[in-house]
């Protein structure tokens, strides 16, 4: 049975209640301060993979819209991340925030010692919005309502613990609480729009919860290789490596 507007809403939205990665141990480590520069930096090193793609996602996505309008409105999420005149984009701030924890922003952009786990789990996000239905791509892009929420409670406890926390290294966040509601309200609208019959609301739900699995299984991994007892996987970043030279001083 096809559900009404507002319960189908409600049910994406206990999806992120349920599974968002905002309850994964590894988030309550790094906002509560007690991650260490190390754990930061392979965090810093891991996400960016994540950040670096997803403009070429969203490029896949459009490569496959016939809708001039849809296009449109889409088109804003990758300049958002690879800038335009005015704004730098969301991924050179993440590499300004690798240089605030010590990393060479080259390196991290190199995605050398980006881990095995990161890469099959980000480019299965991608290849799902590329080779998906439509409303499954868009769908998969709505734990962007519940990022808001996670950025907000990362620039508090980044800022509250750690040194290398200001207004510039945080910036990647402080923009994205301004990006990511004009984002989700157009894909939540045209998930509620199009997913009219129970089929389609399942398969969105379906997508919603995909990607949330994508984000948690960043996280599980990050906690495997870093955190206790670390077992870095070959090829993954190493404490020492691709640092600037005042971290090695240091």
């Amino acid at each position: 049975m096809t559900a009404t507007r507002e319960e189908f809403e409600a049910r994406l939205r206990q999806i992120g209640a349920d599974r968002y990665h905002d309850k994964h141990p590894f988030h309550a480590r790094l906002h509560g301060g007690q991650c260490s520069p190390d754990e930061v930096r392979a965090w810093v090193v891991n996400r960016w993979y994540y950040q670096s793609r997803i403009p070429m996602k969203d490029a896949a996505f459009m490569s496959r819209v016939t809708d001039p309008a849809l296009r449109r409105a889409w088109r804003s999420r990758i300049e958002d991340h690879d800038g335009r005149e005015g704004n730098e984009g969301g991924i050179r701030r993440w590499l300004r925030l690798a240089e605030a924890v010590g990393l060479d922003p080259d390196y991290v952009a190199s995605g050398e010692g980006v881990m095995p786990a990161t890469r099959f789990a980000v480019d299965a996000y991608v290849r799902f919005v590329r080779d998906e239905t439509l409303l499954e791509a868009i769908a998969a892009s709505l734990t962007e309502l519940f990022a808001p929420k996670i950025h907000a409670q990362r620039i508090e406890g980044l800022l509250q613990h750690y040194d290398f926390a200001d207004d510039s290294s945080l910036s990647y966040f402080r923009n994205r609480l301004g990006e990511a509601p004009k984002d989700v309200a157009f894909g939540l609208q045209y998930v509620l729009d199009h997913a009219d019959t129970a089929e389609k609301q399942d398969a969105a739900a379906a997508a919603l919860t995909f990607k949330t699995d994508v984000l948690w299984s960043q996280l599980d991994a990050l906690w495997s290789a870093y955190v206790e007892p670390a077992r870095i996987p070959p090829g993954a970043w190493r404490p020492g490596q691709g640092l600037l030279i005042s971290a090695e001083a240091s």
